[in-house]
Order: structure tokens, then C-alpha cells, then sequence
């Protein structure tokens, strides 16, 4: 028998001292009955924040009924869901695939998809992005780092700068810039990519990578570009998707539609475990036998996201989410006015991040984790870019923040800044 006593030796990856209780709406509590607002939305896939009504009485309802069945059989829960999605999904997105576990692997299919339609290898991605934690999507990730342990990777993969016009690659300005970042992909398919590229994987603004809002005309710059290739373009929705931006889909901002749309994490409302692929008609096809998943288009998962369609679906829901991301933008903003170490402060509907520098305007890496532990001593649950490696940090609260919490949240910035 081993002796090791304490519970944080014998979980294999790191943990906090700190034992959390229960949560409720946005806030999350502690063994010591104190409060945190999170404003990491859990993993940012608590959408409705924690135990919403409507989406726990629904799971406890359909627990009583059927919480699992393959999904080589119909059920009333997985229509419903599948119905919603394509009901709020782009027009040109059809099709549902439910048997994927997670965002990672509703990508690798999606991934899966365009190389079987179209008989092509390469995948493109931008250099912060991220787009899972498999081999495959590991390897599709920006991010030196992520790759470096691993000795395999999986082969084909080409990353091209990202459309950060606060730090450009390219050293230009979006007002004489042309869209280079866009422009130089042909230059990456014709000399860095094996001449057989299936598709280009992009989230509309960066989850991981230092929230980096595509700026104007990227996306359909992007599209013109793919058209005239013939690759598919996906969208990676995992974070931008069911309403963190203020639209049901990030793709709505920009009056893009891509060929896929890939969604997770905030379409379990209060958690539950549920991914999806939403394509076109074009790339339909590929056998189950190529991509399914034991616990893909689960019974219980569904019936919490059809619920959590429901609620977000609803009038002046969205439109919320809009105000109040409006709310702390402009807070940040007059905190941005009054401190040189905010360079930017960016974002949609309350998908908001805050780059930080020091004086020479230099990204600011322990800054950037001083603000998180003072968010924490103030009542703030944050996370950075870049899996702490960053200088951006994030503030993505549940999607059901009132106008009063938003002040709040702005309320322990403000505290969070002046202590600095």
C-alpha cells in the first residue's frame, strides 16, 4: 500500500488547494462558504451557468426514461436537438452529426468529412489557435509548446499567422493592409502545404489564442479564397458557438457561411457533456464506421442541449448577452484609459479579453497572472491565454448575467487594477 496522504498526490494532473461545494447561476462557492463569480464560465461551457432550473429539470426528467441507447436508434431527445440545431444553424448547414464526445473530436470529423468530399490531405489552421487536445487536433493546434512532448504528430497540417491586427504578423495596418494574412495563404499552399489541401480550420475569434476578433473582411475574404481552391471552410464554433458572442453563432457577426460548423462545450447549458457537427449538403456522406463514439448523440446530453436551444433561442436572450458584453467592454475600456499596462481590450457579446504589456509594451506574462490571483482574492474566477502562458486575460461569465452582475464584475476589475 502506498502512503501518500494527501488527495493532491494522487491526482495525476495539478489542482488548487481550493475545494469547491456547489455553484449557482454565475456564482461558484467554496468549502468555506465563500463566493467567486466565475468569469470562466466553468470550462466556458457553463452557457446557463450553474444548475439552471429549465436544464437540470429536464436532465432529471429524462434520467427517469432513458439516460443511454445506441445511436443506431431514433430518440425523441436527439431529434429534438438535431431539429434545433439546424433551425438556428446558417441556412446552408443541413445536416446534424451528433456521435462525436467532445469539441476535439466534433473537429477531427469535421476534418474527416472534408477529406473524404473532396480527396485532399492538408489541413490549414492559424498559428494561436486551438483546436482540441487528440493527436490529430493537437497537431492542427497553434503552439509550439503543445506539440513538444509528443515525438509523432500527425502529418499535413500547415499554420499560417493569425489575423491579430494588434500584434501583425505582417507589420501592416487594417486600414492600407489589403487583408495580407489572407492573401499569403496562397503562398502557403503553393510552397508550404503538399499541393492537396482538403480544408481551413478557423475559429471566427480565438478561444485560447488571446481572444483575437477576426477583423472586418477576413472571414469573407477567407471564404472568396476557398471557394476559388475548392477547399472546405470550417468554422470551430466550440467556444464562439450557442450564444457567447451574442449571436447564436459567431458566423452571424460576420455574414459568413461556412461548409461546417463544428459546436460543444456551451451547448450543455450547465454542463452536460454534448458536441456536434452541423454541415452542408456537400459533405455528407462519410460512414458511421469513420467517426463515431460511444458516448456521441447520448439521450441524456440531448436533452439538456435541446433545453439549452430552448432558453438561449428565446426573445431578448441574446440581446442580453450583447448588452451586458457592451456593459464590461466599456468598463474595461475607461480602466484601459487609466492604466498603461492595458494595450487592448477586445471582444463580442461577452467573449472579452485584456491584453496586458509592460512599458515597452512588451506582453506582460506575470502581470498577466498577478491580475488572475488578485481576480481570485477579489471574488473572480479568470483564466489567461495560451494555458497561462499568455497575456490575455479572459472574461467570459455565463450568458444569463444580469445588468447589476456585470457592474459587479466591473466593480472587482476596477478594485483588481487599482490594487496593481
Amino acid at each position: 500500500m502506498h502512503n501518500r496522504q494527501n488527495i493532491r498526490d494522487l491526482i495525476y494532473y495539478e489542482v488548487s488547494d481550493h475545494l469547491m461545494t456547489h455553484g449557482e447561476g454565475i456564482y461558484l462557492y467554496d468549502a468555506h462558504g465563500r463566493q467567486y463569480i466565475d468569469c470562466s464560465s466553468g470550462t466556458f461551457n457553463l452557457s446557463l451557468g450553474y444548475g439552471h432550473p429549465e436544464v437540470m429539470a429536464a436532465v432529471r426528467e429524462q434520467t427517469e426514461k432513458l439516460v443511454h441507447v445506441t445511436s443506431s436508434f431514433q430518440t425523441e431527445p436527439v431529434n429534438d436537438l438535431v431539429r434545433r440545431l439546424v433551425e438556428v444553424s446558417p441556412e446552408s448547414l443541413t445536416q446534424v452529426h451528433l456521435k462525436v464526445s467532445g469539441g476535439a473530436t466534433a473537429n477531427e470529423g469535421a476534418v474527416k468529412m472534408a477529406q473524404a468530399a473532396t480527396g485532399r490531405r492538408d489541413v490549414i489552421t492559424l498559428f494561436r489557435s486551438h483546436h482540441g487536445q487528440t493527436m490529430m487536433t493537437t497537431a492542427m493546434s497553434g503552439e509550439a509548446f503543445r506539440r513538444e512532448p509528443f515525438p509523432l504528430h500527425f502529418p499535413g497540417v500547415v499554420h499560417v499567422p493569425d489575423p491579430y491586427c494588434h500584434r501583425c504578423f505582417y507589420r501592416q495596418h487594417r486600414e492600407s493592409c489589403g487583408l495580407l494574412c489572407v492573401e499569403r495563404i496562397d503562398d502557403f499552399i503553393d510552397h508550404a502545404s503538399s499541393g492537396s489541401v482538403a480544408c481551413v480550420v478557423v475559429e471566427p475569434v480565438s478561444g485560447s489564442g488571446g481572444n483575437v476578433v477576426a477583423p472586418d473582411g477576413y472571414l469573407a475574404a477567407l471564404r472568396r479564397l476557398c471557394d476559388e481552391r475548392g477547399i472546405v471552410l470550417i468554422f470551430d464554433e466550440i467556444q464562439t458557438g450557442i450564444g457567447r458572442t451574442g449571436r447564436m453563432f459567431a458566423a452571424e457577426h460576420f455574414g459568413v457561411e461556412p461548409d461546417a460548423i463544428t459546436t460543444a462545450k456551451g451547448l450543455g447549458g450547465s454542463g452536460m457533456q454534448v458536441a456536434a457537427i452541423l454541415s452542408n449538403d456537400a459533405l455528407g456522406g462519410l460512414d458511421g464506421s469513420f467517426h463515431s463514439f460511444t458516448y456521441g448523440a447520448n439521450v441524456l446530453a440531448s436533452a439538456a442541449a435541446a433545453t439549452t436551444l430552448e432558453v438561449i433561442s428565446r426573445p431578448g436572450f441574446l440581446e442580453n448577452v450583447r448588452k451586458t458584453g457592451a456593459q464590461i467592454t466599456q468598463r474595461l475600456e475607461g480602466l484601459q484609459a487609466a492604466h498603461a499596462c492595458i494595450s487592448d481590450v477586445r471582444g463580442l457579446g461577452l467573449m472579452i479579453g485584456i491584453e496586458l504589456v509592460d512599458a515597452e509594451g512588451r506582453p506582460n506574462l506575470p502581470l498577466t497572472q498577478r491580475v488572475v490571483r488578485l481576480g481570485l482574492e477579489n471574488g473572480l474566477l479568470l483564466r489567461t491565454s495560451r494555458y497561462g502562458r499568455g497575456n490575455v486575460v479572459k472574461i467570459r461569465p455565463p450568458l444569463i448575467l444580469t445588468s447589476e452582475e456585470a457592474d459587479l464584475i466591473g466593480d472587482r476589475l476596477e478594485t483588481v487594477f487599482a490594487q496593481i
